[in-house]
């Protein structure tokens, strides 16, 4: 990782931990009770934050043969605009995504947005927070269906609370960013 990406990550943790972390009793997706709650998306939405997430990202799969970067609304939303723009801003343009909890109910009735993935494509998915790897199940499993092959994961933060095992059942390897262990210190 160039000294430049460390940067980077060391301003985004800072940006997570000071502005998207807070302690206290929360009700996460899964339903698990937690006694602490990362609200990235108070991190990606900002201009700096969507900025670092994006350089970040885009290291992680750089040298990579993928088609195309996105994942689950609303977590992986403010990454892929970042991450388009970015890949686009240094001359290796990656084209996004984004799953739909539902198809839509009118128009073509897609459940992926973005530009269209052709069938054997190769894709990465991203979310902010991984907890049991629901969204990311739920993503893997529309993909499939369309003979899209997913290359590996990346989350912004794994609360190690089964994800990657969840993950590894579909043979798709997750990384990420940050781990809860580094915010809990």
């Amino acid at each position: 990782m160039s000294s430049s990406i460390d940067t980077d990550k060391s301003e985004l943790f800072r940006l997570l931990k000071t502005q998207a972390f807070s302690t206290g009793k929360f009700i996460l997706s899964s339903g698990k009770e937690s006694n602490f709650y990362l609200d990235a998306r108070l991190v990606t939405l900002s201009a700096p934050g969507a900025y670092l997430t994006g350089r970040i990202m885009l290291s992680m799969i750089n040298g990579e043969a993928v088609d195309a970067i996105g994942g689950p609304t609303l977590g992986a939303d403010p990454m892929v605009g970042a991450i388009a723009s970015l890949s686009y801003q240094e001359g290796r343009p990656i084209n996004t995504f984004i799953i739909r909890k539902q198809p839509k109910a009118h128009g073509k009735q897609q459940q992926l947005e973005g530009p269209m993935l052709k069938e054997g494509a190769c894709v990465v998915i991203i979310d902010d927070v991984a907890t049991t790897g629901k969204a990311f199940v739920e993503s893997i499993e529309v993909l499939q269906k369309m003979n899209i092959k997913i290359k590996k994961a990346i989350c912004v933060i794994d609360r190690g609370e089964g994800a990657r095992e969840a993950l590894a059942k579909y043979n798709v390897p997750m990384q990420s960013i940050f781990s809860i262990a580094e915010f809990l210190k």
